[in-house]
């Protein structure tokens, strides 16, 4: 089932997520909903906080990025066919020099900006069957990970960027907040209060 993806400026997306247990109800059917959501809107990564769950479960395909030319064999080879449940994840650490990537997220259309992330992260999490991993990841993928995991940290893209960067965004980002926007994908508005 294809889901309404949250859009900036609900709450939801400013919440540090909670850790979730094999107990959890349809977590499966859950699983199946994002992926579906996700690729309806052509994400590469999807968080349960954007669909307005506050629960420490994301959802990475990578492989799209596998077709980018300019891209070494190695990191190509690496995001193929990448697909991934992660669950109560943590990020042990992080490492290298920042670099920066054009970044844009499916609660915020329309807005793509430079972030810089550091290029390689410790990371463990549960896959879908709550098998434990602890595994590092570099490059194009680490980035994709850190992205999707900013949202169960309750952390927006555009929170990394210069104030500046901010304000230019500012009216836009209010924009979507208030609906005035078009996706090409199902989306749900925060509650716009009476008398602002």
């Amino acid at each position: 089932m294809i889901l309404p993806i949250v859009a900036y400026g609900d709450a939801v997306l400013k919440k540090v997520a909670k850790e979730i247990d094999a107990n959890y109800p349809n977590v499966d059917a859950l699983i199946d909903n994002m992926w579906e959501t996700m690729y309806n809107a052509h994400g590469v990564g999807l968080a349960a906080p954007q669909i307005g769950l506050p629960i420490r479960l994301f959802v990475v395909d990578a492989s799209p990025f596998a077709d980018d030319d300019e891209l070494s064999t190695e990191e190509q080879n690496a995001l193929t066919g990448f697909k991934e449940v992660f669950i109560n994840a943590e990020i042990i650490e992080e490492t290298g020099e920042e670099w920066s990537f054009n970044e844009g997220c499916l609660s915020i259309p329309d807005v793509r900006e430079d972030v810089l992330r550091k290029p390689e992260i410790l990371i463990r999490y549960q896959d879908a069957e709550f098998k434990e991993h602890t595994k590092r990841f570099n490059g194009l993928l680490a980035r994709v990970i850190q992205h999707e995991y900013d949202h169960i940290e309750g952390v927006l893209f555009t929170d990394k960027l210069s104030s500046l960067k901010k304000r230019i965004l500012k009216g836009r980002l209010t924009n979507i907040s208030k609906g005035k926007i078009q996706a090409d994908y199902r989306m749900r508005f925060p509650e716009i209060k009476k008398g602002r």
